[in-house]
């Protein structure tokens, strides 16, 4: 596994496992990384990571400040997918806008804050667990059992290496004392 992997394109997914190849055939149809390609767009999770378990969405992250011009094209490029919906929230103090669709049997996932994709927690998680995936590839099958058991990525993998407190934030720490981020 290639630890400075930077995932920024998708290339590696159709060499990938079977839902890899196929995210790819879909992300590539629906040609949203280029219609997107203002907002410096990352597809982060599990899927390119080969950690997803069934009902895995494809998480489109992106850099973003002027929400409502970015809220617009979106609606207009993907309003008309299946269950479309987009919420505002703001996630550690931080404004995000996210919209979710169905596409070529995956759920779609457009996430963006005013920040880099590099920076955003999203992101940083990802880089984080596939460095540790690397360095323990023991762990990956626990990591999708919990997965399958209805625990979310970031607590599998605390509860996995014994973290303690606030999970996401148990890893971010873990990443940096590592080095990895």
């Amino acid at each position: 596994m290639d630890t400075n992997h930077s995932f920024v394109s998708i290339a590696y997914l159709q060499s990938g496992n079977e839902i890899q190849r196929r995210a790819y055939r879909a992300i590539s149809e629906l040609g949203i990384l280029a219609d997107l390609a203002p907002y410096h767009p990352v597809l982060c999770g599990t899927v390119p990571i080969g950690i997803d378990v069934e009902g895995s969405d494809l998480d489109i992250v992106m850099e973003a400040y002027d929400f409502e011009g970015m809220k617009a094209e979106w609606t207009a490029l993907y309003g008309t997918y299946d269950s479309y919906a987009m919420k505002e929230k703001t996630i550690r103090d931080v404004a995000a806008v996210k919209a979710n669709f169905q596409y070529a049997g995956f759920e779609f996932e457009l996430f963006a804050q005013p920040l880099r994709v590099h920076q955003q927690h999203a992101y940083r998680h990802m880089i984080i667990e596939h460095h540790l995936l690397a360095a323990n590839p023991h762990i990956k099958a626990e990591v999708i059992r919990l997965k399958k058991q209805g625990v979310k990525t970031e607590p599998a993998f605390a509860q996995i290496l014994g973290l303690e407190g606030d999970p996401y934030e148990a890893l971010l720490l873990l990443g940096e004392q590592l080095g990895i981020i």
